[in-house]
């Protein structure tokens, strides 16, 4: 059970960080990604299926999930859509292509080598096998949290948190909004393809509802991750989206051992969206109030003891900053996501006119 919310942890992490630029970054509604993710795992399908090696097939899936991304943006910016419909539109007419694509609603890959199913992985020793595939994925989770990493810091990420933060900056800065806005989506889209084509090699198959409700899976990852780790600054937003994905995966692992059935999964997620939203706004004592009185069932204990630990953490991170930042007096105050707002305008209007 741990090793499956690890897995599918990480691989949701992969999602939600490409909704990280959309919904944190560029505060855009980007709906794309319900049919972008399974389009990633249409084309690793596809191309699995037809002999291409498996980590080639990622390849293209991000980079299909990059054309997806361009034609939202270019949607958006050029044909003056709103953000919201211009991602309705692209997540509508990507349903059929992903059809197109595979030929049919399902493909198998039981009968083909995959990423983690292949003769490496049988090679391996039988105490380290099990732990392969996870191992796997770590990585390309921790190669796409590293990437986007530097892409925020380089001239244009930080040109790209300006688009999100304060547009005008941008065009002062003789940069066009709308072609910052169109790299963000297109990088956004194709993490959220690569973490389609991970997951359809991991589950090796392709179906076409897969990518339903995807959108949620991120946000709640988001989130989660952004909430807990508010107060501390030195934790980065990529890292607090994947921690948040693996809490999300744990919390409807726990509901499912729990004898929740599958049907109850949504209810479960909005339960939790709006737990963790009003815990963030709540003061410690209210919590702590709230916690003593909730003790009186064993369902209550389990979620006075998840809130508990959810505001300890966010608690402990709070006192930690504070004593930060009375030691170093005089120093900015930096946001999580994506770092300081001064950070960023100083950047730009140092380098910005090259």
């Amino acid at each position: 059970m741990l090793m499956t919310i690890l897995e599918q942890g990480l691989i949701y992490g992969i999602l939600a960080l490409g909704l990280l630029i959309t919904y944190r970054i560029l505060d855009f509604p980007d709906l794309t990604v319900d049919s972008s993710f399974p389009l990633g795992a249409a084309v690793s399908a596809v191309l699995t299926v037809n002999g291409v090696h498996p980590a080639l097939s990622l390849l293209a899936a991000t980079l299909a999930g990059a054309v997806a991304g361009l034609v939202t943006g270019l949607i958006h910016v050029k044909c003056k859509v709103r953000d919201l419909l211009s991602g309705i539109i692209t997540m509508t007419g990507l349903y059929s292509i992903n059809l197109r694509i595979a030929g049919k609603a399902n493909v198998p890959l039981f009968a083909n080598e995959t990423l983690f199913k292949s003769s490496f992985t049988k090679s391996l020793p039988a105490a380290v096998a099990p732990y392969a595939t996870l191992v796997m994925i770590l990585i390309i989770a921790l190669l796409a949290k590293l990437l986007l990493d530097w892409f925020l810091k380089t001239k244009a990420g930080y040109l790209l948190r300006a688009a999100g933060d304060n547009p005008a900056v941008v065009t002062t800065l003789a940069r066009d909004q709308g072609s910052v806005k169109i790299v963000g989506l297109m990088i956004a889209n194709a993490l959220v393809s690569l973490a389609g084509a991970v997951l359809c090699q991991q589950q090796r198959f392709f179906d076409i509802s897969m990518g339903t409700g995807t959108m949620v899976i991120g946000l709640a990852s988001v989130i989660i991750g952004t909430n807990l780790f508010k107060h501390a600054s030195f934790v980065k937003s990529t890292t607090a989206v994947l921690v948040g994905s693996i809490i999300y995966k744990a919390c409807v692992s726990v509901a499912l051992a729990m004898g929740m059935e599958s049907q109850d999964m949504k209810l479960v997620t909005a339960v939790l969206f709006l737990l963790i939203l009003v815990a963030g706004t709540m003061p410690l004592s209210v919590i702590r109030s709230c916690s003593s009185r909730m003790r009186s069932t064993s369902l209550a204990s389990l979620a006075a003891w998840g809130a508990g630990c959810c505001f300890g953490v966010r608690f402990g991170m709070a006192r930690v900053l504070s004593f930060r930042q009375n030691r170093c007096a005089g120093q900015c105050k930096t946001r999580l996501y994506p770092d300081s707002m001064p950070r960023w305008y100083a950047f730009l209007c140092t380098e910005g006119r090259d």
